[in-house]
């Protein structure tokens, strides 16, 4: 497998090749494990069978409180479990992205992450959130107060927490470095403001309720009313009203202020610090930035390029997330692609701030039986085909790669390139895929594109089928060609 790099938006490979992933979410939330192993049975099957759906890339999660239930010994025997799924990953072509999961701070929070010891919270006791987990973000004393403390550094036995963090991940990064299917390492999951956030929700809610009252865009009897009517309340009428435009001024007007103090003061030193701990043992592994808990809602993210003593990080990526409020509902087929449009646009001004390359680390979730919402994740797709973003979907549940979502998500894509992009996608509803790249005719390796089944017509370029899989999947080997090269596939 081929090294990854970054190289200005895109990815590329040591021959120089753009590289395209699309993958899937595996995240182990566990406070512990008995036996030390992964909670997953990530096996040669399951790899089959996602590399034969033309997914490359794992974003493998787990917590740190699984990695270092003591204050500085670390659970080698679980890492090396870990290493195991890396090995199986290589002999399948599959990628590694590395996440250090958490979910409202830590499992005495009621959620996933930091170990006990590291949950600091102070006079205010951990509460189950009631109706959603978020709950906890929301309203959660415990919560906020544990990452306000883990922001500030607060000592635990003299060492702040970011330094125990920092070492943590340093020896995880010295552990993964060299193996061949390593990715990236992201850093941490949707880090979360602490009480400023509590105080974000607040202002969030009251700002909703002015806007629905006094918004000329919104018509209050109207929304009211389908609230009321079971029938329509069951649709998810009274949220049709709730556009792209009017979520981006809501959460803008509540949170902005918020979210950049939170950015620039508490998460920009926090990762440039813990990239600088896994810069010492390793130059390898593209370093993933995400945006804040709050960024997933059109809010702005103002966090600065990584830094690694002083100087911008070369070898980063932003991954963003994105969610409607459907999601994982028997609702979600009344998901809203304009609010998702306006989330993931911002998200593309947050690229073209930071000038990196862009991998979707969470998006999608379920709609329970059914294909009804699957339109809505054609929807994402399109659009991150058209701004040449990879993915990883979320979350991998048992056989979801025979489940309907693969008649979206299991598509024709570029993996790699002897070149650069200029844009590619596919049309599902005519069954088209096209790709147009400059080719680097001296580059030392082919161009890949996967092809979910046989194809019907390929035009544009001559290649060679390598079968993937038995299921009539392959991948389009094109020789390395100077010049413009526009490539038709019909199935």
């Amino acid at each position: 497998m081929e090294r990854i790099v970054t190289e200005k938006r895109s990815f590329v490979d040591e021959y120089g090749r753009e590289r395209i992933f699309y993958g899937v979410n595996i995240v182990d939330k566990r406070k512990n494990s008995e036996d030390n192993k992964y909670e997953f049975n990530i096996d040669d099957k399951l790899l089959g069978d996602m590399s034969a759906r033309g997914l490359n890339l794992i974003r493998l999660g787990t917590t740190w409180s699984m990695i270092e239930p003591e204050p500085g010994k670390y659970n080698d025997e679980y890492l090396d479990d870990m290493y195991r799924i890396f090995d199986l990953c290589a002999a399948h072509g599959v990628y590694v992205l590395f996440d250090m999961h958490q979910d409202l701070y830590s499992p005495r929070c009621y959620g996933d992450g930091a170990p006990d010891w590291a949950t600091i919270t102070d006079p205010y006791k951990p509460k189950e959130p009631k109706l959603v987990w978020a709950a906890g973000y929301f309203w959660g004393k415990a919560t906020q107060r544990a990452f306000d403390n883990f922001w500030d550094n607060r000592e635990y036995n003299g060492k702040g927490l970011i330094d125990y963090f920092a070492a943590m991940w340093q020896h995880v990064a010295a552990r993964f470095a060299d193996h061949p299917a390593l990715f990236g390492f992201d850093m941490l999951n949707e880090p979360f403001l602490g009480s400023d956030g509590g105080k974000l929700f607040k202002k969030l809610v009251s700002t909703a309720v002015g806007t629905v009252i006094c918004d000329k865009r919104i018509k209050c009897f109207k929304l009211v009313g389908d609230f009321l009517n079971k029938q329509r309340r069951d649709e998810v009428k009274y949220l049709e009203q709730i556009t792209g435009d009017v979520l981006k001024d809501v959460t803008r007007k509540a949170g902005y202020d918020y979210v950049r103090k939170f950015d620039i003061e508490k998460y920009s030193p926090f990762i440039n610090k813990v990239s600088s701990a896994i810069r010492e043992v390793t130059d390898k592994g593209v370093l993933v930035m995400e945006n804040c808990y709050w960024s997933n809602t059109c809010i702005p993210c103002s966090t600065p390029a990584i830094e690694v003593n002083g100087e911008r990080e070369k070898n980063f990526c932003f991954t963003p997330h994105g969610y409607d409020f459907m999601v994982d509902t028997p609702q979600y087929k009344y998901a809203s692609n304009d609010r998702v449009r306006a989330i993931f646009e911002e998200h593309v001004r947050t690229q073209d701030r930071l000038d990196a390359p862009v991998l979707v680390g969470e998006w999608g979730g379920f709609g329970g039986e059914g294909e009804d919402w699957l339109p809505h994740i054609e929807f994402l797709v399109n659009f991150f085909e058209q701004h040449k973003w990879g993915f990883t979907y979320w979350h991998y549940v048992n056989d979801m790669f025979n489940s309907p979502l693969m008649k979206v998500l299991s598509r024709p894509y570029p993996m790699a390139v002897g070149g650069r992009l200029n844009s590619y996608g596919f049309d599902r509803s005519t069954q088209e895929f096209n790709l147009s790249f400059e080719g680097d005719g001296e580059c030392a390796a082919p161009s890949e594109i996967y092809i979910h089944k046989p194809a019907k017509t390929v035009e544009g370029c001559e290649y060679e089928l390598e079968p993937v899989g038995e299921s009539g999947a392959a991948k389009l080997v094109i020789k390395p060609v100077s010049g413009t090269v526009n490539v038709r596939i019909t199935f």
